[in-house]
């Protein structure tokens, strides 16, 4: 996963560009969609399969990109086809076809997954084994959106972009990116189990990257939005909960302000220039969670994912130090008693929510890590037994029609204090420390352990109180250290969501968009170094 700015999810296979008009009301009525999903489920059942899934997807996406006062791009894709997974002789076969004409095309689709089944069963060491799954017949799920941004004329986004470009212009930017970037998933789920489940996935990415110049000594500096990309429509934009801490705007959980926060990005760009070099040193950190959702991702999302802990995902960004062992041993401390993480499919508003992932098993919530001990993974129907459970976790996602689904990580987030508790008075008790908002650079090991994160704000606390903007800011530590060295959550009033639209897996690779949860949390002692070069 990578979270430098401005970073814009990868192309849906297939896709190919179309006029706005075309992204609006672009649905295919639910009786076609079950007449092909029943053709490829009796073609590959006649052919010898014991299990299959059709999945039937239509991918709209829309870019809308800004460079100060000129439009650089708007780019409308749809993306539509169909893939089918079959178990045959205990093996997987899948296929995949674009544009699916009638059910013949679809019914020979599945005949080239059975034979593709066939012929990776000549290898098998060992059959799948599925958990079972009941059939829900026919259901469906929406996200929960108030406004469909496809709905919205692109005058306005455009007028949206170019107004907060002018903003962060007259606030002192020397230059400005900004972008919206909106996604609609329309995917249709049947199996032999029994299920056909139609859903309908909206997703929006507002961001921008504001730049400070120093014409004298040619030192420039950034500013990256604070806003997280979020399962919701048009409406998140129309809303603004931000609040203040110190004299600090903190961001934005269900609503996002873009003027309000891109203007405060061109005055912050210009004070880093000549904000304080960090000394070295430890330091308790406070930690936003605009922050703390890169950190919850890379060293608790991807380390618990089973794929990774059993070694067959190593290729892309490697294993896992959390191995089975670990959570055998029911003591394992992930973290202090004051963290509890939780894996949660079912937020509203979060990258993740759907009702149903691509096996058909209804989305839930479960513990990873209670009281600090590691206690579950991310699991799917073909791995739950490894644990000795006998019901699948529900987080099997494919990012596209053309993709095999397989094991992704779920919204994972860090649960708010249960004690009240404002972000104010946590600063207040901390002596020396730092302030972090926002997420930056950031690098971890092959196992998920050892890591050095970066932020777009810092703030030096001392005494109980914020006296002043900091620079060159990483701090330093491994998973285990980090996580134990947590002493106290914000309660859920401060409880926000960040996210990702790009988080990638596999090979060939695929990109899937996840949030993670957390209100303001404090790490004390932690190594910060200073990233300065010097020359």
């Amino acid at each position: 996963m990578s979270a430098a700015g401005l970073l814009l999810p990868t192309m849906p296979a297939f896709s190919h560009a179309v006029s706005a008009d075309e992204l609006v009301g672009n649905y295919i009525d639910v009786s076609t969609k079950k007449r092909l999903a029943d053709a490829g489920l009796n073609a590959a059942k006649a052919m010898g399969a014991t299990y299959s899934d059709v999945r039937i997807g239509r991918y709209l996406n829309q870019f809308v990109l800004t460079r100060e006062n000129k439009v650089q791009g708007i780019v409308n894709t749809i993306s539509y086809g169909v893939g089918i997974r079959v178990i045959v002789n205990g093996c997987w076969g899948f296929a995949a076809v674009a544009d699916p004409k009638d059910e013949a095309t679809v019914a020979k689709c599945a005949a080239t997954a059975v034979s593709i089944a066939k012929a990776n069963a000549r290898l098998l060491t060992e059959p799948v084994v599925l958990a079972p799954q009941k059939g829900y017949g026919e259901v469906s799920w929406k996200a929960p959106i108030k406004q469909n941004a496809f709905e919205v004329p692109i005058k306005e986004k455009v007028d949206l972009l170019l107004t907060a470009n002018a903003a962060a212009m007259t606030n002192g930017a020397n230059f400005v990116n900004s972008v919206l970037f909106m996604v609609n998933e329309q995917k249709y789920f049947a199996s032999t189990d029994g299920t056909y489940a139609d859903q309908d996935i909206h997703r929006i990415g507002p961001s921008f990257t504001v730049t400070a110049v120093d014409a004298q000594s040619g030192k420039f500096a950034t500013r990256n939005s604070l806003s997280a990309p979020m399962g919701m429509g048009y409406d998140y934009l129309q809303t603004n909960p931000s609040d203040k801490v110190g004299g600090v705007t903190t961001r934005y959980g269900k609503g996002y302000d873009m003027l309000e926060d891109i203007t405060l990005a061109a005055k912050q760009a210009k004070e880093k220039l000549t904000a304080k070099s960090v000394e070295a040193g430890k330091y308790d950190l406070v930690l936003d969670p605009s922050h703390l959702w890169l950190t919850i991702h890379e060293s608790v999302g991807h380390p618990l994912e089973l794929d990774r802990v059993l070694g067959y995902e190593a290729n892309y960004a490697g294993t896992s130090f959390a191995t089975l062992d670990k959570l055998q041993s029911k003591s394992f401390q992930y973290g202090s008693k004051e963290v509890n993480l939780v894996a949660d499919k079912t937020q509203v508003g979060s990258l993740g929510a759907v009702g149903y992932d691509d096996e058909g098993v209804g989305t839930k919530k479960w513990d990873l890590v209670r009281d600090g001990i590691l206690v579950n993974y991310q699991a799917i129907r073909d791995q739950v037994h490894i644990l000795g459970e006998k019901e699948s976790h529900g987080c099997c996602y494919a990012d596209n029609w053309s993709s095999v689904q397989f094991q992704r990580m779920p919204n994972v987030s860090l649960q708010a204090g249960k004690t009240p508790l404002s972000v104010q008075d946590m600063i207040k008790d901390v002596k020396k420390g730092v302030y972090i908002i926002g997420d930056g650079s950031f690098s971890i090991d092959q196992q998920r352990y050892n890591f050095q994160f970066g932020g777009q704000l810092f703030y030096e606390i001392k005494d109980g109180q914020i006296v002043g903007m900091l620079k060159d800011v990483a701090y330093q530590a491994n998973t285990r250290e980090f996580w134990n060295s947590c002493t106290a959550v914000c309660d859920q009033s401060d409880y926000r969501l960040g996210g990702a639209f790009n988080d990638g897996k596999g090979q060939p690779s695929q990109s899937s968009a996840v949030s993670h949860g957390s209100a303001t949390a404090r790490f004390n002692g932690v190594n910060v170094i200073n990233t300065a070069r010097k020359i």
